[in-house]
């Protein structure tokens, strides 16, 4: 399995922060849309998950957390570890403080404008399922002697969707029940493909 160079992915990253797309993106998505503000530096904010600020036209802001894919095969990564060997939990797990995850993937240019707690409900409703009959992608990082494994699940387009709407749905019966959290799957075998 080849190692990234964590410095390297992350120049990678910040390739993409000017893009012209992006611009075009939430406007598209945003009409009303007057100003769009990089994060790029550690803080709070990168840390929640916040890798662009858009104000619009009347006051509100809305918080993005970006992520490029340079190939599409019609999955959609989630990260469960951010760290698998630490249990540092990965974004579809973690708390953040972004409203959306806006998923590019640069060749066929397509975005998607994830609702962030939408998707983590979904993500903890099935995810112990997708982890049984998807892809299991380890990615080996290396940062100034420091390595670590990232661990993501590729779940198609076609099922993350519906679930994510299906997670939107919220019923009841009059008694209160605690909802399923299948957030920590540490204890299921990791499967790699080499899926990128």
């Amino acid at each position: 399995m080849p190692v990234h160079n964590f410095n390297h992915s992350l120049m990678c990253s910040h390739s993409y922060e000017d893009a012209p797309w992006w611009l075009e993106v939430y406007r598209k998505a945003f009409p009303t849309l007057m100003a769009s503000v990089s994060v790029r530096k550690d803080g709070w904010a990168q840390r929640g998950g916040i890798d662009r600020v858009l104000t619009l036209q009347c006051g509100r802001t809305v918080l993005i957390d970006e992520k490029v894919r340079e190939k599409d095969y019609g999955d959609i990564l989630l990260e469960r570890w951010s760290d698998e060997e630490r249990k540092e939990p990965g974004w579809v797990q973690k708390p953040l403080a972004c409203e959306f995850i806006a998923y590019a993937i640069v060749p066929p240019r397509k975005c998607w404008l994830l609702p962030t707690l939408s998707l983590q409900r979904a993500w903890r409703l099935n995810g112990r399922d997708w982890n049984l009959k998807f892809p299991i992608c380890r990615a080996e990082n290396e940062f100034r002697g420091r390595h670590w494994t990232t661990v993501s699940t590729a779940v198609p387009a076609e099922v993350l969707f519906p679930a994510i709407s299906n997670a939107m749905l919220i019923e009841w019966d009059g008694e209160e029940k605690e909802e399923p959290n299948d957030g920590d799957l540490a204890d299921l075998p990791l499967f790699t493909n080499g899926h990128g």
